[in-house]
């Protein structure tokens, strides 16, 4: 198997589109937008995140068992949140005092 060589040029932009991604972050924490905040913060700190991913640690050019091995990641995670979640909710706690 070979090295990928990726450009300079790539780091940079990607880079580039990063500092605009902490810039969205930075404005949309000062504008409110109700209970569209959590949501909007998630998603673009999902997509800085792939970003990351994908080009700094090299998965974009990984092979496919490197790819299905994030992805079980990632679904074992979603997995863990979404059990919490569902323990959370589940319980008596909200609306409840001294019980």
């Amino acid at each position: 198997m070979s090295d990928h060589i990726v450009s300079p040029h790539v780091y940079v932009g990607v880079f580039l589109v990063l500092l605009v991604g902490t810039g969205l972050t930075v404005f949309a924490a000062t504008v409110d937008l109700g209970m569209w905040n959590t949501p909007v913060a998630l998603v673009i700190a999902v997509a800085k995140a792939m970003l990351v991913v994908l080009y700094f640690m090299h998965v974009k050019y990984s092979s496919r068992l490197v790819g299905l091995a994030l992805g079980g990641a990632i679904l074992w995670f979603v997995l863990l949140i979404a059990g919490v979640g569902m323990d959370y909710l589940s319980r008596n706690w909200v609306g409840t005092p001294g019980t």
